[in-house]
């Protein structure tokens, strides 16, 4: 796969992209090929979860040939969010300077990621690059229209209930400088399916992180099995309904403690 030339500008700093996978052998080698092809010297980690297909096999095949692969391997499906979590430890325990999150279906595009990575490279005070359908410029391809419009309404009541002005809530394609990674309590983290999106954007909005938002173009995977079912959905909303919930209360008892200072 040919890159431009200004897609294959190095970035600068060491990259760790963390891809997730199970059951992705279909997939792997030619999103890898895509990944390395616009954005060279990144590092990818391969984080699968016993996939009986064989992913996990052929990845460590893959790895033998290239040293920007490497693969660790973990004993069942154990969710999105525990895999990403694994991911970024190893990644800082190696002291990459940006580890990213990004699908291995295919439908997070590498030349998109070329630009989420210049972006955090170009601004020292982005804390965070989201790779969003939902600012002006990105969008989804093929999606049928009700699960387009999940998204959107997750996206909204999240933001209304965290009151974190991110577009894309659940959006996984992601840049985060390693510090601030370093600066979370990543321990504390339960949220598994792609509620823990949502968690680590509030995390890192807490925690005074700028967050920038940048268009990409999310298409619908074309081999495999999309991984997204309602008990996803349902954590999601449940989850959020109680960050939700706690953020209002603590918001009046601090209005309260004003109130009472002032007399």
């Amino acid at each position: 796969m040919a890159a431009s030339a200004e897609l294959a500008a190095p970035v600068g700093g060491s990259v760790c992209v963390v891809m997730p996978t199970y059951n992705e052998r279909e997939n792997l080698r030619t999103t890898l090929d895509g990944v390395f092809a616009y954005n060279p010297g990144v590092d990818v980690l391969v984080v699968d979860d016993g996939s009986p297909d064989g992913t996990g096999e052929l990845a460590d095949r893959m790895a033998r040939d290239n040293g920007h692969i490497h693969v660790v391997h973990r004993k069942g499906k154990g969710g999105l969010g525990p895999a990403y979590l694994a991911g970024f430890t190893w990644a800082l325990d190696r002291g990459y300077d940006v580890v990213c999150e990004m699908d291995m279906d295919g439908s997070h595009r590498p030349q998109d990621l070329a630009r989420m990575l210049r972006v955090i490279r170009c601004d020292r005070g982005v804390d965070l690059v989201i790779g969003s359908r939902r600012v002006p410029g990105g969008r989804t391809e093929g999606w049928p229209w009700y699960r387009d419009l999940i998204s959107r309404c997750g996206s909204w009541y999240a933001r209304l209930m965290l009151g974190v002005g991110v577009h894309d809530m659940t959006a996984g394609f992601r840049a985060y400088r390693a510090d601030m990674l370093r600066s979370l309590d990543l321990r504390s983290v339960q949220a598994n399916g792609y509620v823990f999106q949502i968690d680590m954007t509030r995390r890192v909005a807490a925690a005074g992180g700028r967050i920038l938002e940048v268009p990409i173009v999310f298409p619908e995977r074309r081999r495999g099995v999309s991984k997204m079912d309602s008990a996803i959905v349902a954590e999601a909303m449940r989850c959020v309904t109680v960050w939700g919930v706690a953020r209002m209360r603590s918001a009046c008892a601090r209005g309260a403690g004003r109130r009472a200072t002032r007399r």
